[in-house]
């Protein structure tokens, strides 16, 4: 009994030290203050400090001396670096995303999450010579903003798309003010309702896009597909047209990525 009790505390440790690791790693790199781990862990501050003390040795989480904030360690790079070369959404999306700007003649995304954001990870040019600038490689949005990141916020499960919310609500508020509580509800409505997402024009008023989610073998929300084009391409009926072909290969990058990880 002692011993499965100790057992137990000791997996429970571990589950609080990776969730506090997610969250120090969930803004990007940023540095992250011990009350902003306390307040989103729910955890204690000696609890906490403690979790992060353990991940300090490990190299995985570093501590500013003079802010006394933290962000990821060297290990952590490390780890992710051994990660990319297993698992790298660029490299199982590089073909969907020529197929797509070839067939569409418009510019084809693939985005990443990245905790409450999404990252652009590339852009591939299609023919017409009219392009829309919304979105360059590294750029980063809240979730909701943009095709590709509203469908990434659309496909989570209830619950964590409810914590998502509250997190981006005061980000959409301070610089993207066209996302209200109001439209980014509806948006998520008609993603769930369509299975693609449409920005028409919220960002960028001449800059429409459609998007699609990415999700591991797990369920996990991995990343976006999307495909922007200026408005007067994005009819009712293109979009539709556009939407199936991004569904057609969100399929087939799922696929790659079940046969590489072993689940086919």
């Amino acid at each position: 009994m002692i011993a499965q009790q100790a057992e137990s505390g000791g997996a429970q440790s571990v589950d609080r030290a990776l969730s506090l690791l997610s969250l120090v790693a969930r803004d990007g790199g940023e540095e992250v203050p011990i009350a902003t781990l306390t307040d989103l862990s729910g955890l204690s501050r000696p609890t906490v400090r403690r979790m992060l003390l353990a991940l300090m040795r490990a190299g995985l989480v570093e501590q500013n001396p003079k802010t006394r904030n933290y962000a990821l360690g060297p290990e952590s790079y490390v780890v992710g670096l051994m990660a990319q070369r297993r698992f790298d959404l660029l490299d199982f999306a590089m073909d969907s995303l020529k197929d797509l700007a070839a067939e569409s003649g418009d510019s084809s995304f693939v985005s990443m999450r990245r905790g409450a954001y999404s990252v652009c990870l590339h852009r591939e040019e299609g023919s017409y010579p009219i392009r829309t600038q919304a979105l360059q490689v590294g750029y980063r949005h809240p979730l909701g903003v943009g095709a590709g990141a509203m469908a990434i916020l659309a496909a989570l499960p209830d619950d964590e798309l409810a914590l998502m919310r509250e997190e981006i609500t005061p980000l959409l508020a301070k610089g993207y003010d066209r996302y209200t509580p109001e439209i980014v509800g509806a948006s998520i409505a008609q993603c769930r309702r369509d299975g693609w997402a449409l920005n028409p024009g919220l960002y960028l008023a001449n800059s429409w896009a459609i998007g699609v989610a990415i999700k591991a073998p797990t369920g996990d929300v991995l990343g976006a597909l999307s495909i922007a084009a200026i408005d007067s391409r994005m009819g009712e009926d293109r979009q539709k047209d556009l939407a199936k072909m991004l569904l057609r290969e969100a399929g087939k990058i799922e696929s790659k990525l079940r046969r590489k990880l072993g689940y086919t």
